[in-house]
């Protein structure tokens, strides 16, 4: 068994750690609504004879029940998408430090909590994404506000967790100044009231309702891998810019987990954790749903790597996490709904 998962991690892992979690079971709460995790899931029972026991649900209700349960709560590991919920979970003692040098050596430090009590084990990248055709689209973030693109911008409302990270990297990278001016520039340069996901915002493009979109990586990637509805069928029309390729380089948000702060089983979490940072498992993550792996040299699926290569901005997630705050004080500020 310790070989096993040693030749799946291409690293050693200690026959004390597996041997503990052998014939234990792992309880998860993720908020990942993805089918193809299945097989994250079945792979790491088969590999290691621990049964997962899942309970799936929204990423804020789920934080609200590891609070509420406090020290009785089941869970052992959280999962969940973007940093704000990391965050949030770190911020309210949910989750607890991790010692592992598998994870310390195969995780970037920059996607990690400072504190090891999350990881990010899936990157997506924020894409600007424009009208095919369309003359000198903006080539970073802070270029979207500009005048020249009034009435032009589809993006999804302030709620949502990869604008709220997108603006607090922009106050980590530029500036509270330059993030209040470029958010308020983005209002004005709307084409539409926010509404829907950010699929909803690529449609936006085929529809002509706006010539600029903002959009996470694997809604894109997904659309060229399988059907998605209003999307793949005029795929032709559609066309991305990386931004900030020359400067700070492309905003990547994440999808990690961390161990629950009362894990009753805290060896298979960290187990499990581990786990996700093979490349096998990491492979699932871009193949599966079409997200980029977070350790470095994992291939990529044929539909992201049809994205082509960029430059990644590599801002420290914790540092960003530390503006969550302020980036919603300035987009109520600013009136962005």
């Amino acid at each position: 068994m310790t070989r096993t998962i040693a030749a799946l991690l291409g690293t050693t892992i200690a026959a004390s750690t597996l041997t503990a979690a052998q014939a234990q079971e792992l309880n998860l709460y993720s908020s990942r609504h993805y089918d193809t995790d299945e097989r994250l899931y079945s792979d790491f029972e088969e590999l290691t004879g621990i049964t997962i026991n899942r309970i799936e649900g929204n990423a804020d209700e789920l934080i609200a029940r590891l609070a509420a349960e406090g020290e009785n709560s089941p869970a052992d590991v959280f999962l969940t998408v973007d940093t704000s919920r990391l965050a949030r979970a770190q911020e309210m003692g949910l989750l607890q430090p991790v010692e592992s040098e598998i994870l310390e050596e195969r995780i970037p430090a920059n996607i990690q909590a400072e504190d090891n009590t999350w990881f990010g084990f899936s990157q997506r990248a924020r894409i600007i994404f424009h009208a095919a055709g369309l003359e000198n689209p903006p080539q970073t973030y802070l270029e979207l506000a500009d005048p020249a693109y009034e009435g032009m911008i589809c993006i999804r409302s302030s709620t949502n967790t990869y604008n709220q990270t997108l603006l607090a990297s922009i106050i980590e990278n530029h500036g509270e100044d330059a993030a209040r001016e470029w958010a308020a520039g983005i209002v004005a340069n709307m084409a539409r009231d926010p509404q829907g996901g950010d699929t909803d915002q690529l449609r936006g493009i085929v529809s002509g309702e706006c010539e600029i979109a903002v959009s996470n990586s694997y809604y894109f990637a997904r659309a060229i891998r399988t059907e998605v509805e209003g999307v793949s069928g005029s795929i032709e029309m559609i066309d991305w810019v990386w931004p900030d390729q020359g400067g700070n380089g492309a905003h990547m948000n994440l999808s990690g987990g961390g161990v629950a702060a009362h894990a009753p089983h805290p060896e298979a979490a960290v187990a499990f954790l581990e786990y996700l940072a093979s490349d096998q498992a990491q492979q699932y993550f871009s193949a599966g749903n079409d997200e980029f792996p977070a350790v470095e040299g994992v291939e990529l699926a044929e539909s992201v790597a049809a994205l082509g290569e960029f430059e990644a901005d590599d801002v420290n997630l914790s540092a960003v996490a530390q503006n969550l705050g302020l980036a919603q004080q300035i987009f109520n500020e600013v009136g962005w709904e």
